[in-house]
């Protein structure tokens, strides 16, 4: 069955630095495309960052362009954000997608 384990949230100061993981299983990782979506307290839940199948095309959200990268390694089944200068408004669940499915989310906490 299709799996997805996010990893790496936590708590940071505002300006600080998170990267989060995902580790796929249960596809052909290398052939889909991958993203990266978060939903704050309150909100609905909205992409931060998408990934082609090869990792070439990348695409972010206004709010974290220039700030978050995602990245993936298809040899180890992987996707990564790393998230600098982040923001208290960067707060919220991160959840990773691909293939039609969710992982269950890593918490991220901006705050002072």
């Amino acid at each position: 069955q299709v799996q997805l384990v996010e990893s790496g949230g936590g708590s940071v100061q505002p300006g600080g630095s998170l990267r989060l993981s995902c580790a796929a299983s249960g596809f052909t990782f290398s052939s889909y495309a991958m993203s990266w979506h978060r939903q704050a307290p309150g909100k609905e839940r909205e992409l931060v960052a998408h990934i082609g199948a090869a990792g070439t095309s990348t695409n972010y959200a206004v709010a974290v362009k220039g700030r978050f990268t995602i990245t993936r390694d298809n040899a180890k089944n992987m996707v990564y954000l790393q998230m600098n200068s982040l923001k208290p408004e960067d707060t919220a669940v991160y959840y990773c997608r691909g293939f039609g499915s969710w992982g269950q989310g890593t918490q991220v906490l901006v705050s002072s």
